[in-house]
Formats: structure tokens, sequence, C-alpha cells
């Protein structure tokens, strides 16, 4: 009979101790006070004592309360989700422009007046050389000594010989002949004048014809076809520009006047 009625007893006696550890434990775990200074004492989303702590579970969390939403989530409670936004760039700022002086104005050099010209004519090479020939003809000898004689009073700076060829025969040949008959001309020149130095010579070739289209469609381009020949004698010329001044009437000198006519019975001979 003893043993019947003390085990129920014991039972019961363990029940409440385990009852009143329980309530010992939940009574430490509500005791917890909240972090100092949290916002989560202000807000509603979680359960607060009678003096405004939070409520924490035996685990040290703080308790949410049955209406609680992650807009109600503070720290240390619960976990906020911060974005990291870097700290602005600084703005870099364009240093003023520095103004520099204006570069002084260029000179420029006024052009150089226009040599003057005391005569310029062109000569037929026809009346100067035989054809496809260098050597002066005497008929080009003489009308090369009346033009010395023209310019003998005159104050000569330059004489320029150009020769010119037509289109018959090669260009290289018509280089070399064009440059060969305008020196023919110069070195004559050259004895007839004081300055010997001043006599240049160049020549073009077939590179400035002055016929045009006019010996087009003439039959062979040889120097057997005497038709191209005699149309293409304008293209064959040495051209002979004198540059000086000239005495006039007073003793003042008188710069060149340009282009002049070339005397009666000089031969074929334009004017340029």
């Amino acid at each position: 009979m003893t043993k019947r009625f003390n085990q129920p007893s014991a039972q019961r006696l363990s029940a409440v101790a385990i009852a009143a550890a329980l309530a010992a434990f939940a009574g430490l775990a509500s005791a917890q006070p909240a972090p100092t200074g949290s916002a989560a004492s202000r807000l509603p989303g979680y359960a607060v004592s009678s003096d405004g702590r939070v409520v924490l579970s035996g685990f040290g969390q703080c308790v949410r309360a049955g209406h609680w939403v992650p807009a109600n989530a503070v720290d240390p409670c619960d976990r906020v989700a911060r974005a990291d936004v870097p700290p602005p760039a600084p703005v870099a700022v364009a240093p003023e422009p520095k103004l520099e002086p204006a570069p002084a104005p260029i000179a420029v050099a006024p052009p150089e007046p226009p040599r003057p010209v005391i005569q310029k004519l062109t000569l037929s090479a026809d009346v100067l050389f035989d054809f496809g020939k260098a050597e002066l003809k005497d008929s080009g000898k003489a009308r090369l000594d009346q033009l010395a004689g023209e310019i003998k009073d005159a104050q000569v700076d330059e004489i320029i010989t150009v020769g010119h060829a037509d289109r018959i025969a090669s260009e290289d040949y018509n280089q070399k002949l064009s440059e060969a008959r305008a020196q023919s001309v110069k070195d004559y020149m050259a004895g007839k004048v004081a300055n010997a130095n001043r006599v240049t010579a160049q020549g073009m070739g077939e590179s400035q014809p002055v016929t045009g289209d006019d010996c087009k469609k003439m039959g062979a381009e040889r120097g057997s076809n005497k038709k191209l020949v005699a149309c293409l004698q304008p293209d064959r010329r040495v051209e002979i520009e004198v540059l000086g001044s000239r005495q006039v009437a007073g003793g003042a000198p008188a710069a060149g006047t340009g282009a002049t006519t070339a005397p009666a019975g000089s031969g074929p001979s334009t004017t340029r």
C-alpha cells in the first residue's frame, strides 16, 4: 500500500519542478533588456514589456508582434539590407583657359613688280635653222644682229631665249632639238651684249604648240609630209625676251614698254 501511494506523489513533484524551472527561464529571458538606443522600442512591429523594452525570446531574439511585416524590420532585431552606395566621385573642374597673346601679324612682303621688258618677239625657226637642225643659218644670224642693234642703247638686265619644236618625231628628240636651238641663239647673242652671263636658254620641246587643232588629220606624222610640215611651221620657233631699261630724251631711264613689233624685213616673226 505504501508503494502505490508514494509513486504518484513523486511524479507530481517532478512535474511541479519542471514547470517552475520553465517559468524561471521564461522570466529570465523576458527580463533581458533590448539593445540600448535601438529604434525597435519605438516601432510597432515587436512585442514590448510594460517598461517599453523589446521582449526577447529564450534565444535572445526579439519577439515579433503578430502584425509584423518586413517593413517593420530594424537593427539589431532583424538585419536590414542596405545598398552600398559608393561615395560620389570628385567632379573635375576644368581649369580656366589661359588667354594667349595674339600672335604678331606676319609681315607679308609686297610682290615684286614685273621686270621691265625692252623687247619680246618670236622668231620662226625656219628663219634661224634648217629643218631638224640647230646650227644658225646666215639669215638667222642676220636677224639676231638686227636685234642686237635695236637694244645696243639699252641697259640690258637679261636676255631669255626659249626654243620650241613641232610634234613631228619623238618627244625626246623634240625636247633635245628645242634645247639645242635655244642654246645656239644664246651663244650668238652672248657675243653681242656686254654681260654675256645674263643670256639664258631653255627648251620646251613640243609641249606648247600654237597651231591647236589646225594640223590634225593631215596624213603621216613624218618629215616627208610637206603639207604637215608647212602647217606646223608656227610651232617651230624661238622666243626672245629682252629685260632692262632704255634711256629717253632728257637722260631719264625709261622702263621697258613690253612687246614691240619686229622691224620690217626681219623675216617671218610675230610679237608676243
